[in-house]
C-alpha cells in the first residue's frame, strides 16, 4: 500500500502519461496564432477537413521535404478541401524564418510549451543510437468536417506526405 507522499507522486507521474489521440477521437481545439500573427483557431473550422501535421523542427532535412512536398501539393489540396496547418516546438522567428526560405502558404503554430503538441499526445519516447529520451513524434491527424480525426498517420513518408493523406479519401 503506497503512503499519501508517494501515492501522490504517483499520481503526478500519471498526469504526465500521454496518450496519442486515435482515429475516431474529438480533436482537441486549440488557438493560436501562426508565423504570420494570424489567429488560428480549430473549431472555426469545422465544416473543412483539416491536416494537423506534427514535425519536430525547421528548417532541419525531413521537416523541410515534408513541409515542401505539402507546399507543391498544396493547390491540390486545396482542390480537395483540406486545410494544412504545421505544429512543432519551434517559435514564431523561427516558423516565419522556415515560411519564408521556403514559400510555405500554410499555417505554422509555435508550440513551445508543448500544448497542442501534448494535448494531441505527439510527445513521447525517442530512441537515437541506443538512447532513450522524450520528444516531438512526427504525426500527422487528418480531422473532417465534424472535427473528428478520420487518420493518423504515425509513419510519415516526408517527400510524399501529401500522396499519403490523398490516398485517405481515395
Amino acid at each position: 500500500m503506497l503512503n499519501l507522499p508517494d501515492l501522490v507522486l504517483f499520481l503526478l507521474n500519471l498526469k504526465t502519461i500521454l496518450i496519442m489521440l486515435k482515429k475516431g477521437d474529438i480533436a482537441p481545439d486549440f488557438s493560436s496564432q501562426d508565423q504570420n500573427g494570424k489567429q488560428v483557431i480549430l473549431s472555426a473550422l469545422k465544416g473543412k477537413k483539416v491536416v494537423v501535421y506534427f514535425y519536430p523542427k525547421d528548417d532541419t532535412p525531413g521537416c523541410t521535404k515534408e513541409a515542401c512536398n505539402l507546399r507543391d501539393n498544396h493547390s491540390l489540396l486545396l482542390e480537395k478541401g483540406f486545410v494544412v496547418i504545421g505544429i512543432s516546438p519551434d517559435n514564431d522567428k523561427s516558423h516565419a524564418k522556415f515560411a519564408e526560405k521556403f514559400s510555405l502558404p500554410f499555417s505554422l503554430i509555435p508550440d513551445p510549451e508543448l500544448t497542442i503538441i501534448k494535448a494531441f499526445g505527439a510527445w513521447g519516447k525517442k530512441s537515437m543510437y541506443g538512447k532513450e529520451y522524450e520528444g516531438l513524434l512526427r504525426t500527422t491527424f487528418i480531422i473532417n468536417e465534424e472535427g473528428v480525426i478520420d487518420e493518423v498517420i504515425q509513419k510519415v513518408k516526408t517527400d510524399d506526405h501529401s500522396n499519403q493523406i490523398l490516398k485517405i479519401y481515395t
